[in-house]
């Protein structure tokens, strides 16, 4: 098997993608392994927040495609890694999962339960609760700023979708009446800006291959990558924003970028 496209960097994101759930897409892991044989970088690249890169990199692992936590790059290590370079070490209030807090607390934030802070971190939170809204609209209202981790509306999972942190993102937004300042997963260049760099090839040397039109080919398409919209995911083949946005390439699956 050799890979159909030249590119020399592959980003490829997660849900919807290479997985759905903890069900590998048919062909994905004969696929990584032939671009990575054939030398082609490979790196994995999601807007969800709810594993570590370390965990990520196990259920890969796992499922059939050998990855060490530095093939993975995460919203979550973005938002930290991006507030580390303009606050660091400032108190925080985080709207997310243990990974989440795990990976602030890592970069020597001060993650607090109250509303006492500088910053509140908005992330995708399957336990989202009016206590937690309320602690954000009073951190705001003692002058905290809003930033998160990504703008999805759903999550793909198998057998369906589920909410995802632009829920989150809309109900702080509806009751501070205030617009989060930064969101670094993808569409944004901050996480590309990442991406690229663990990849080590520039822009246009480098594709991305995902699911989500809105985040995935968005962003390819707006800096300066190859875009591979896969179908295996959220997106169905009738969907009228592929004309609109027009990748370079929409396959069944990533098994089709093989052959």
């Amino acid at each position: 098997m050799v890979p159909r496209f030249p590119y020399r960097g592959w980003l490829f994101d997660l849900d919807g993608t290479v997985y759905l759930g903890d069900r590998l897409i048919p062909g994905a892991a004969e696929c990584l392994a032939a671009l990575r044989a054939a030398g082609r970088r490979v790196a994995f690249l999601t807007n969800k927040p709810l594993q570590t890169r370390v965990e990520y990199a196990a259920k890969l692992t796992r499922l059939g495609v050998p990855a060490a936590p530095d093939d993975v790059i995460n919203s979550s290590l973005v938002l930290a890694r991006y507030l580390r370079d303009r606050d660091p070490g400032a108190p925080v209030f985080v709207i997310g999962e243990p990974p989440m807090r795990e990976e602030m607390r890592a970069h020597g934030f001060e993650v607090r339960g109250d509303e006492r802070v500088r910053w509140v971190v908005i992330a995708f939170d399957r336990t989202f609760d009016y206590a937690k809204l309320n602690t954000a609209l009073q951190a705001v209202r003692q002058g905290a700023r809003l930033v998160a981790t990504n703008p999805d509306r759903t999550c793909p999972v198998e057998g369906g979708e589920i909410p995802d942190c632009a829920g989150m993102i809309a109900a702080v937004e509806a009751v501070t009446d205030r617009k989060v300042e930064t969101i670094v997963g993808k569409p944004s260049p901050i996480i590309l800006e990442v991406a690229l760099a663990a990849l080590g090839v520039p822009a246009g040397e480098a594709v991305m291959v995902g699911d989500r039109i809105e985040t995935d080919i968005v962003m390819g398409r707006r800096l300066g990558l190859g875009t591979v919209l896969v179908l295996s995911g959220v997106t169905r083949a009738d969907d009228p924003r592929i004309a609109a946005v027009a990748p370079d390439h929409v396959i069944r699956s990533i098994r089709d970028l093989v052959e």
